[in-house]
């Protein structure tokens, strides 16, 4: 099993996209997230976020399907 990680989205509007989103998704949490560096976040702050995004993306794919 490789450890490789690839996160890079190929398409530059995507992660335009992307970094909105994320912001979006804080600002509704309640994460102050800030261009470039957020590492000063706490795991419980970062997790808060990514579950926000991943609700909303199950949200809007639910939409999709009716």
């Amino acid at each position: 099993m490789s450890s490789y990680n690839n996160n890079q989205l190929n398409i530059p509007e995507a992660r335009e996209a992307m970094d909105r989103f994320k912001m979006e998704c804080a600002s509704e949490v309640g994460v102050n997230l800030k261009q470039g560096y957020n590492g000063d976040l706490t795991s419980r702050q970062a997790g808060s976020v990514g579950g926000q995004m991943v609700k909303k993306m199950i949200e809007s794919y639910e939409k999709g399907l009716k």
